[in-house]
């Protein structure tokens, strides 16, 4: 197969991307559906003249249907998007950047999903259904799963579905809230994946940072240790990786921490933790929940992160991982670690 590739990307390189065009459109309206035709050429980039006659042809060959409410896939068209997910990976050189950058990292796994999510949106949500593929993978009998909060890990939870019923399921916050969109908490993050796989959860309604004095109060009181075990007794941990600057701010960091942060250059957070390109801890915040610590007691721990801008962040904290990590992105974050 690899072969007869490289022969058409030789003879027949116009053919290739046109396949690749085509993958992307029918892959949007998979994610989106049903989907009108001017939101689908803004999100790919695409002039509305090129995608009509895209679109046109898609739906001649009955991989598409469109109607007043906007354009879906039939079942030949799911059909077609499922086989052509192996292929497109083996065109794009995927599974190679996914090998190459598994021992890179010293880490279990990576699995790459096409695209930028810097570029396009919607690459988040493939993120998130790669995810949700590779937890129902892991799965077995109990399961508690902490989760951290923020697009990332909403763009997963959207992502599960009921046929994870069949596993016993609890899931709960891996920390404190940090006052983020009430979206993106991990509370609220939680209760959708619960909702979603017939699971179970629990809340945890404490802030992300406190003084030393509240965390020593905080962590007496019965409710809290009860959720605190839970999370460090977790089979399966999902976190997002942060950009430390970014991060910062969102926590409202006062000034004398942020020049720390910002004079160890520091690119990177997971876990409260900032990390330096080399994978130096420059910062660490009191917080309420799980520590880096605990990673190495989890089986399962997805860092699930995507996009170019964040290579960094995620190349810094993969540093400090547990060798059991998954690592779930996208191409635009690959390739800027594998050139670094």
């Amino acid at each position: 197969m690899r072969s007869f590739i490289d022969i058409q990307k030789r003879l027949l390189p116009d053919l290739l991307s046109i396949m690749h065009k085509r993958y992307d459109i029918l892959q949007y309206i998979r994610l989106r559906q049903p989907v009108g035709r001017r939101s689908l050429a803004a999100s790919l980039g695409l002039t509305e003249r090129i995608l009509r006659s895209e679109v046109e042809f898609l739906k001649d060959q009955n991989l598409i249907s469109a109607n007043n409410i906007g354009m879906s896939l039939t079942q030949e068209g799911i059909d077609l998007l499922d086989n052509l997910d192996g292929l497109m990976r083996e065109l794009t050189g995927i599974d190679v950047m996914e090998v190459e950058l598994q021992r890179k990292l010293g880490i279990r796994q990576v699995v790459i999903v096409p695209g930028d999510s810097d570029e396009s949106p919607w690459v988040k949500s493939e993120i998130g259904r790669a995810c949700a593929a590779c937890m129902k993978k892991l799965l077995v009998g109990k399961n508690i799963i902490a989760v951290t909060g923020g697009s990332t890990s909403a763009a997963v939870a959207e992502k599960l579905v009921p046929e994870f019923g069949d596993k016993e399921l609890l899931f709960v916050p891996a920390r404190g809230g940090i006052g983020e969109d009430v979206q993106n908490q991990a509370n609220t993050i939680c209760a959708i994946m619960s909702a979603n796989t017939n699971g179970k959860h629990r809340t945890f309604y404490v802030p992300d940072q406190v003084s030393r004095d509240i965390y020593e109060s905080f962590i007496k009181e019965p409710i809290i240790h009860e959720v605190l075990a839970l999370i460090q007794s977790a089979s399966m941990v999902l976190h997002g990786i942060g950009d430390a600057i970014t991060m910062a701010e969102r926590r409202n960091t006062n000034q004398n921490d942020l020049d720390k942060i910002q004079a160890g250059n520091a690119v990177g957070e997971a876990f409260g933790y900032y990390f330096n390109e080399e994978g130096e801890i420059i910062h660490k915040v009191l917080t309420i929940g799980l520590q880096l610590d605990d990673l190495d007691k989890i089986p399962n721990v997805l860092a699930v992160a995507g996009g170019t801008s964040k290579a960094k962040a995620i190349g810094a904290y993969m540093k400090q991982a547990p060798s059991s990590t998954i690592l779930i992105t996208d191409e635009g974050a690959a390739k800027m670690l594998l050139k670094g």
